[in-house]
């Protein structure tokens, strides 16, 4: 009895694959500095805590397959914070996770053996999501060299194709750290309007924005566009939460809204204390996001001169988000990355990275690359960066 080709083909995530490994060299008495994962360690707000201190409601039962009202509501305060006032209850779906959010987008606009295109490098998830669904992703390529920015137009339009379905974008980029312009975003506007395709805008890391950048949102085009754009979010991030599991798909396409609603409808519902809690949010005081973006710039500004530093290390700064790719002085970042887990010590301390090579789709791209999540604060952040330097300094393959 043979398991199916499709769960044979989905990739291993590049992120969690070597946690064995961190694991066991935590088992004997190794501190592991984890900055292969985007979980930060900043405190979830106070506000979603009391909701889970003082949770009161027994049983704990299903909630609306949409999603919770009182979340929506708190959700539409958000957006409309944002200056995104034409949004209404219907044309919020909750998810469970960003995750979700990204399966039921491919999911909608795609069917079995359509074409996604994205730029590489992506954030992995959405390979695993596009091969379960059976789509394929067309990467084109940004470079290291120019902070990973998108390529010019006539590069997009050469990878359209007949079956092409949609672009996905990620802005701030996970795992880049760069922050489109709007000259790039309205590049992408007119790309998708021009050959009816689909834009899918993956917004995650709205707030994470340096140097008096602009985060430009899909929102801004939405409603000019209403049939054919999708923002897709999360509340992980944003609020240090992401154990809650909760996220959001966003369009003014009626259909595609009730398409979704289907699906979840056959998942039944997000968590009710995970929508509760984060219902909070609205309590949140307006300069709470600015310091959170400016904690990670804190975190940016330790570890990019710290890696600049070291001999043979290519980085582009990061412009957003919290993380940045990096190309180091070694064959193979997988190789290396799994030596830090296995071999490499320091005061009985290491360095868990991810390999980049599974953020890319094309060949070996990617070999020497590291995705670097800068979740830690700036003290532990430096010793890792400190680690890093000397791991590199006796790796036995460094080129």
């Amino acid at each position: 009895m043979e398991i199916s080709a499709r769960l044979i083909e989905v990739p291993s995530s590049p992120i969690r694959k070597l946690l064995p490994l961190a694991q066991k060299a935590k088992s004997q008495g190794v501190t592991v500095f984890h900055l292969n994962i985007g979980d930060p360690d900043i405190k979830t707000p106070l506000p979603m805590i009391k909701v889970l201190k003082n949770w009161q409601i027994n049983p704990i039962g299903y909630d609306l397959s949409q999603g919770n009202s009182r979340f929506i509501q708190s959700l539409l305060f958000y957006y409309h914070q944002l200056g995104h006032g034409f949004l209404d209850e219907k044309n919020i779906q909750v998810t469970t996770g960003g995750s979700e959010a990204i399966a039921m987008a491919m999911f909608a606009v795609a069917n079995p053996g359509d074409e996604i295109l994205v730029f590489e490098p992506f954030y992995a998830n959405y390979n695993s999501y596009a091969v379960t669904s059976g789509i394929r992703l067309v990467p084109i390529t940004t470079n290291i060299s120019d902070g990973f920015h998108l390529p010019p137009a006539e590069v997009i339009r050469r990878a359209i194709t007949t079956r092409t379905r949609a672009i996905l974008y990620c802005n701030p980029n996970n795992p880049t750290g760069t922050v489109y312009t709007q000259t790039e975003i309205e590049m992408l506007v007119d790309i998708a309007r021009k050959y009816k395709i689909f834009l899918l805008s993956d917004e995650v890391y709205r707030e994470y924005v340096f140097d008096h950048r602009r985060q430009i949102s899909l929102f801004n085009y939405m409603e000019k566009n209403p049939q054919n754009t999708l923002v897709l979010d999360s509340m992980s991030k944003r609020y240090s939460a992401c154990g809650l599991r909760l996220g959001t798909l966003v369009t003014l396409n009626d259909k595609i809204s009730s398409g979704v609603l289907k699906i979840a409808q056959g998942r039944l519902s997000c968590g009710l204390i995970d929508q509760e809690a984060a219902s909070a949010l609205s309590q949140l005081l307006p300069n709470y996001y600015t310091q959170i973006r400016d904690e990670f710039a804190r975190r940016r500004d330790v570890l990019y001169p710290g890696l600049q530093a070291i001999p043979g290390v290519v980085i582009p700064k990061p412009e957003g988000a919290f993380y940045v790719i990096a190309r180091l002085p070694v064959d193979s970042s997988e190789r290396f990355c799994q030596w830090l887990l296995t071999d490499f010590r320091h005061r009985q301390q290491t360095v868990m990275l991810a390999p980049a090579s599974g953020f890319y789709a094309t060949g070996k791209l990617g070999q020497s690359q590291v995705r670097i999540a800068y979740v830690l604060n700036c003290r532990k952040l430096a010793r890792a960066v400190e680690l890093l330097k000397l791991a590199l300094q006796v790796y036995p393959n460094t080129r």
